[in-house]
C-alpha cells in the first residue's frame, strides 16, 4: 500500500507539471524573437511528464493489485465460512439465489470501494491541492477562489441529488435479488414445473418480479441526467469564470499567453475526473450498500455455538466409543409447535436400536438433535455419557454418519461424491464402500464409471441410486455412530434386502440408530422405540411388541394388509 500510495502521489505531481511544462513551452514561443524549434530540454520535460503519468499509474494499480484481490478474497472465504457455521434454522428459511448475490454484489463491492476511494477520490484531492497550491502561488487569489467555491457548489449538489436517487438504486438491487430468487427456485425445481404444466405460471411471476425491477432501472436511469445537467452547469460556470479572469491578466500584462494556456490545461485536468464524480460517489455508496449486506450475513446470529470450554469427542480415547442417549429430551421448532416431549432412551455401543412410528412424531427430528443442527430446550443429547454440547461440533459430526431420507448430491462425479464421505481416502477404501453398498455392478455398466456426472442435486440418478451413494458415502466415513434415516425407502425389495445385510455387517462394530418407516427393515433390531406425536409409547425386539399388541402392532398389521394387497 505504501508503494502503491507512493506511486500515487508521483502519478499527480506529473500531471500537474504537464500544464507548467506546456506553459513553458508557449512562452518561449511567444518572444518577438522565437526561436524556430523549442529547446530540446523543454520538449523532453513534456514528454517526459506525459510518460509518467501513466508509468506511476500502472505501477500504482500493479502494486496494490495484490491488496484488493486479497481482501476481497478474505471476506469472501470469511463470509463463507460463517454460512456453514449458522444453523439448520437459518438456511431453511433462506433464498439461495438472493444470498449468493449478495455475497457477489459484496466482494464486488470491497473491490469497487477500494478502486474508487483510492484510485480516484484520493487523487482528485492531490491533484486539487497541488492546482491550487500552483495557482495561489502564481496568480491572485481570485483563480482558487472561483476554483474553489465552484468545487465545493459541485460535490454538494452531487453528494445532494445522489443521496436521493440511492433510494431508487437500492430498490433495484432487493428486487433483483427477489427476481434471481424466483428464478433459480423455478429452475430448481424444473420438474415440477413440467408435471403441472406452470411454465406459463412461472414466466409471469417472475415477469412480475422484472416489471417492478424496471420501474425502479427507469427511475434510477432519469434522474441520472438531473444529476449530469446540474453537474454540467457548474462546471461550465467555474470554467468560464476562471478563464475570464485569466483572459484579464493577459490584457493588463500580469499574465502570459502561456499563463493562460496553463490555467485552462489545470481546469481541462482538475474537471475531467470531476465529470465521474457523481458515478464515483453512487458507486461508492452503492458498494457500502453492498457490503452492508454482505456483513450482515457475517453479523448474522450463529444459533448454534462451540461452548470456550468445549473438547473433541474422542479425544480421550483413540475413538469414540458410540453410545447415544436421548436423556428427558424435549424440543420444538416454534414455541406453538411441540415436536418431543419428554423423549428418554439409550443406545448402547455397538448395538442397532431402530424408532418408528406415525409420519410427524419426531423420528427424523433425533437425527438433527444428534447432529446439533438445533440444541434442545431441555434434557440434554449425550454421546459416551457426555452431553454433546460439552464436546466441538466438528468432532461431534466426525463422529456419526448419515444416509438420510432425501439424498441430494454435488454436480459433480460420482467419484466426487462417495469420497467426499473422507476427501483423502484410497482408491481401495472407495471400493470397499461400493461394494458394501452394491454400486458395484451399475458403476461398472456406465460408459465412464466413476467420471460419470451425477448432474444437478444427483438428478441424472434415480432414488435407489442415490440412496445407494449416500450408503456408501457414509460407510466411507467411517464413523463410531451410523444414522439411517430411511435410507433404503427408494430401493426395490431385491436391492432393500442385499443392503439391509450390508447394513447389519456394518452396524456389529458400530453404534446404529434406524429411523424406518417400513417395519419389515428394522425387526433384526436390538431394540425397537415406537414414538407417536412426539412421545415414546414402546419398546422392546420387534417380537416383545407384537406381542404387546399396541401401537406397533397395528403399524405391522396395516403394513402386512397392504404388502399382501
Amino acid at each position: 500500500m505504501a508503494v502503491a500510495l507512493s506511486c500515487l502521489l508521483m502519478a499527480k505531481v506529473a500531471n500537474v507539471m504537464i500544464p507548467i511544462s506546456l506553459k513553458w513551452i508557449v512562452d518561449r514561443m511567444s518572444v518577438e524573437k522565437a526561436m524556430l524549434a523549442v529547446p530540446f530540454a523543454l520538449l523532453f520535460a513534456y514528454g517526459f511528464a506525459r510518460l509518467s503519468v501513466t508509468l506511476f499509474t500502472e505501477l500504482r494499480e500493479f502494486f496494490f493489485a495484490k491488496v484488493t484481490q486479497r481482501a476481497v478474497r478474505r471476506v469472501a472465504l470469511e463470509t463463507f465460512e460463517h454460512l456453514h457455521r449458522l444453523s439448520l434454522r437459518f438456511h431453511l428459511s433462506r433464498q439461495t439465489g438472493g444470498l449468493t448475490r449478495d455475497i457477489e454484489r459484496g466482494t464486488r463491492g470491497i473491490s469497487s470501494l477500494l478502486s474508487y476511494v483510492l484510485f480516484s477520490i484520493l487523487p482528485t484531492l492531490v491533484e486539487l491541492a497541488l492546482v491550487a497550491g500552483v495557482l495561489a502561488w502564481n496568480y491572485e487569489w481570485s483563480f482558487v477562489t472561483i476554483t474553489m467555491v465552484t468545487l465545493i457548489l459541485y460535490i454538494g449538489y452531487t453528494i445532494f441529488v445522489t443521496e436521493w436517487r440511492t433510494a431508487f438504486r437500492k430498490e433495484m438491487n432487493e428486487l433483483d435479488s427477489k427476481a434471481n430468487s424466483k428464478a433459480v427456485d423455478s429452475l430448481l425445481n424444473y420438474e415440477t414445473v413440467k408435471y403441472f404444466g406452470n411454465e406459463r405460471f412461472e414466466a409471469d411471476r417472475y415477469d412480475q418480479s422484472l416489471q417492478r425491477w424496471e420501474k425502479a432501472a427507469v427511475r434510477s436511469q432519469t434522474s441520472l441526467s438531473l444529476l449530469n445537467l446540474g453537474q454540467s452547469f457548474f462546471i461550465a460556470a467555474g470554467a468560464s469564470l476562471v478563464m475570464w479572469r485569466a483572459i484579464d491578466g493577459v490584457m493588463n500584462g500580469s499574465m502570459t499567453i502561456g499563463d493562460l494556456v496553463m490555467v485552462n490545461a489545470f481546469l481541462i485536468q482538475l474537471y475531467a475526473p470531476l465529470n465521474f464524480l457523481g458515478v464515483i460517489y453512487r458507486e461508492i455508496r452503492q458498494s457500502v450498500t453492498d457490503m452492508a449486506r454482505m456483513f450482515g450475513l457475517l453479523s448474522e446470529h450463529q444459533e448454534i455455538a462451540d461452548r470456550p470450554e468445549a473438547t473433541a469427542l474422542g479425544s480421550r480415547e483413540a475413538r469414540a466409543r458410540g453410545e447415544v442417549s436421548f436423556d428427558h429430551v424435549s424440543f420444538s421448532y416454534e414455541p406453538d409447535r411441540q415436536i418431543l416431549r419428554d423423549v428418554s432412551f439409550t443406545v448402547p455401543a455397538g448395538q442397532t436400536y431402530a424408532v418408528v412410528g406415525p409420519s410427524g412424531g419426531g423420528k427424523s427430528t433425533l437425527a438433527r438433535l444428534l447432529f446439533r443442527f438445533y440444541d434442545v430446550q431441555s434434557g440434554a443429547v449425550k454421546i459416551d455419557g457426555h452431553d454433546i454440547r460439552e464436546y466441538t461440533q466438528e468432532s461431534v459430526r466426525a463422529a456419526i454418519g448419515i444416509v438420510p431420507q432425501d439424498t441430494v448430491l454435488f454436480n459433480d462425479t460420482l467419484d466426487y461424491n462417495i469420497r467426499y464421505g473422507r476427501p483423502d481416502a484410497t482408491d481401495a477404501d472407495v471400493l470397499e464402500a461400493i461394494r458394501a453398498a452394491r454400486l458395484e455392478r451399475f458403476i461398472e455398466a456406465l460408459p465412464q464409471g466413476l467420471q460419470t456426472s451425477v448432474g444437478e442435486r444427483g438428478l441424472k440418478l434415480s432414488g435407489g441410486e442415490k440412496q445407494r451413494v449416500a450408503i456408501a458415502r457414509a460407510l466411507l466415513k467411517d464413523p463410531s455412530i451410523l444414522v439411517f434415516d430411511e435410507a433404503t425407502s427408494a430401493l426395490d425389495s431385491e436391492s432393500e434386502r442385499a443392503i439391509q445385510a450390508e447394513i447389519a455387517a456394518v452396524s456389529r462394530e458400530r453404534t446404529t440408530l434406524i429411523i424406518a418407516h417400513r417395519l419389515s427393515t428394522i425387526t433384526e433390531a436390538d431394540c425397537i422405540v415406537v414414538m407417536e406425536n412426539g412421545s415414546i409409547v414402546e419398546r422392546g425386539t420387534h417380537n416383545e411388541l407384537l406381542v404387546a399388541g399396541g401401537v406397533y402392532a397395528r403399524l405391522w398389521a396395516l403394513q402386512a394388509d397392504t404388502a399382501s394387497s
